[in-house]
């Protein structure tokens, strides 16, 4: 018979463990909780058994059913790259036009195009497309540079915009503040008159005073009423796109200092067909020419 304390209460015996008062009562396991625990001993064995589980000093046990999580990956990467380089084949083959016209064809551009836009695009024009400050909307039809043609997304993709590939995208803000070539004062006006270019309300005694130093210091390439121009790259001040913001300190703080952006050349990064397939995915989203 055993010695140990009995419980008053309970009437069942103790472990003689006490904490704070507070005895621990010996009471046995759960039946439902060994058949738990037996059976499950009993599945790891059998797993022990068929599947690769145990390390070695150079190697493992293979199971007795050989299975390879490795092998497998392996053969289903195989499997991709060979449906991949079908696709890929016919991206190489086929001008983007003829992409668009295929249905087939352009629905692997688009699903390639999507994945690929997530993967390296999203961080910064948003997983939408919609950009943000400083980054372009590729889901409108604004185009910064050229009409939104196919071949001129394409050469926006693969040479990208102010970088050092021979054939990028290059354009230049002047910094009239920064630099010291136009006062506080004009800059202030030259706001004013960029303001009242895009139909909102503006001081008319500043855009006034501003109207000959616009066509002096920004006309050569916004254009003489300030449309832009997509050759160079120089935006539309008449419309309500803005990539840098739309308010008067937005306005006056580019004026100042400025700012121009950084577009990846992805011609080194991706490969051919990539960008077809990535140009064909931005072209159908955002509707250009």
């Amino acid at each position: 018979m055993s010695d140990r304390k009995i419980d008053e209460v309970t009437g069942v015996e103790t472990t003689e463990h006490e904490w704070d008062g507070i005895r621990e009562l010996d009471n046995p396991l759960p039946r439902w909780w060994l058949v738990v625990m037996w059976a499950s001993v009993a599945v790891a064995a059998v797993y022990w058994l068929l599947m690769p589980a145990w390390p070695g000093i150079h190697d493992y046990t293979k199971g007795l059913l050989g299975k390879s999580d490795r092998a497998q990956l392996a053969q289903e990467l195989r499997q991709l790259q060979a449906v991949r380089g079908q696709g890929a084949a016919r991206l190489t083959n086929a001008s983007l036009e003829q992409i668009e016209q295929d249905p087939e064809l352009q629905s692997y551009a688009l699903a390639l195009g999507g994945s690929v836009f997530g993967d390296n695009c999203a961080t910064c024009h948003g997983t939408g497309g919609t950009g943000g400050k400083g980054y372009a909307n590729l889901r409108d039809d604004v185009w910064l540079w050229g009409s939104g043609t196919l071949s001129e997304v394409e050469h926006t993709i693969t040479h990208g915009v102010r970088t050092a590939d021979p054939d990028t995208r290059q354009s230049q803000m002047p910094a009239f503040g920064r630099d010291g070539m136009l006062n506080p004062g004009q800059i202030k006006d030259l706001t004013e008159y960029v303001v009242a270019l895009s139909r909102r309300p503006a001081d008319t005694a500043a855009a006034g005073r501003a109207a000959p130093l616009f066509q002096e210091q920004c006309a050569a390439c916004h254009g003489a009423n300030g449309a832009g121009d997509p050759t160079k790259g120089a935006p539309n001040l008449t419309d309500a796109e803005w990539l840098y913001g739309s308010s008067r300190d937005d306005i006056r703080g580019q004026i100042h200092a400025g700012r121009g952006g950084v577009m990846p050349s992805w011609g080194t990064r991706l490969s051919p067909e990539t960008i077809k397939a990535l140009t064909v995915y931005i072209h159908a989203n955002a509707g250009g020419r």
